[in-house]
């Protein structure tokens, strides 16, 4: 069991509060008390208020503490860590959206900073999470991208700044690696469902969830026939933390699943599970011998090496989300 290794350990986290923040601290604090690790976490935001209101279990929780600061301008010690997490990024919702320069600089500066971080504090293990947008578009003769497809971005495009701001990541961590000392590792992540899954942003089933719950229509906003597919948010907390704390992991691994549905047909699984006989709409006409475009991992690297699978089905796991909305205050 990788928590094993974990046993008193200190792991610093950026990025805390977002989507897989909320999971990783939430996490954490349950195997924490349960195997008895004795570890804690330490998690850097902006705005500690906005991060307790945000994160209410770890009010009164000693194992977890808030560090105020920027990823940007990250100095300064916090006394030894053990692992490190790079979760944070801006990405297209947020207070930025449409900054593609600020998007750039953030990712790149934030992760070269972050990994100085984690050096000065003598952390063994860092953990990227990256994105499978670092492939740019998936060819439709590939089923499912490896982590060797040598595809990539519009270089020339400024809509791949998060795109180009991963790569850069990434090669800031391979170099980490390669200078001695600080193993590096990278979470290629594709997309996901589950509790905390922003609503109204640029997650195509969150906004087809938030539609359903008002009742419909479920708006598609574009043919319907792009396939991708989603791994529930308790099988990524797993990944992630395999990833993070195993003595096995290196380089880039694929998180995501392998089960690939149309836009459309997941729109009728929701509209099936949460508001059924509720319209769907199309924003744009299907074209006659268009292939769709897909987004989808091949995950064997991570089956094989580290023992890692999909545990939650797509459809159950839009059950537990909308389950979860509907008994969420904050919803």
């Amino acid at each position: 069991m990788v928590w094993d290794d974990a046993r008193g350990c200190r792991v610093f986290l950026t990025g805390g509060t977002g989507f897989f923040g909320a999971w990783l601290v939430e996490s954490f604090l349950h195997v924490n008390r349960r195997l008895d690790l004795g570890a804690s976490l330490v998690v850097l935001t902006r705005d500690p208020e906005s991060a307790l209101h945000r994160l209410p279990c770890i009010a009164g929780q000693p194992a977890v503490s808030l560090r105020r600061g920027d990823v940007r301008e990250l100095e300064g010690h916090d006394g030894a860590f053990d692992y490190a997490i790079h979760a944070a990024t801006e990405s297209s919702h947020q207070q930025h959206a449409g900054d593609n320069r600020h998007m750039l600089e953030t990712i790149v500066e934030g992760t070269r900073r972050v990994l100085a971080f984690a050096r000065e504090s003598g952390v063994r293990r860092f953990l990227l999470t990256s994105s499978g947008a670092v492939y740019g578009r998936q060819p439709p003769d590939v089923a499912l991208l490896p982590e060797d497809f040598e595809g990539g971005p519009r270089s020339w495009d400024p809509t791949s700044a998060y795109a180009e701001g991963k790569r850069a990541a990434e090669t800031l961590c391979a170099i980490e690696a390669d200078q001695g000392g600080m193993s590096t590792r990278a979470a290629r992540c594709f997309a996901f469902v589950g509790p905390h899954i922003p609503l109204g942003a640029h997650f195509a089933i969150g906004n087809f969830i938030r539609d359903a719950l008002l009742g419909g229509p479920i708006r598609i906003g574009g043919d319907g026939t792009a396939v991708r597919s989603y791994l529930y948010m308790a099988d990524l907390a797993i990944w992630l933390w395999t990833l993070a704390l195993s003595p096995n992991a290196s380089g880039v691994y694929n998180v995501g699943s392998e089960a690939g549905v149309s836009i459309l047909d997941l729109a009728r699984i929701v509209t099936g599970v949460c508001a059924p006989g509720a319209p769907i709409e199309l924003a744009t006409p299907r074209r006659d011998g268009a292939q769709p475009h897909r987004y989808l991992p091949c995950t064997t690297r991570a089956q094989r090496e580290l023992g890692l699978q999909q545990r939650i089905s797509l459809n159950e796991a839009i059950v537990r989300t909308i389950d979860w909305l509907r008994q969420s205050p904050t919803h």
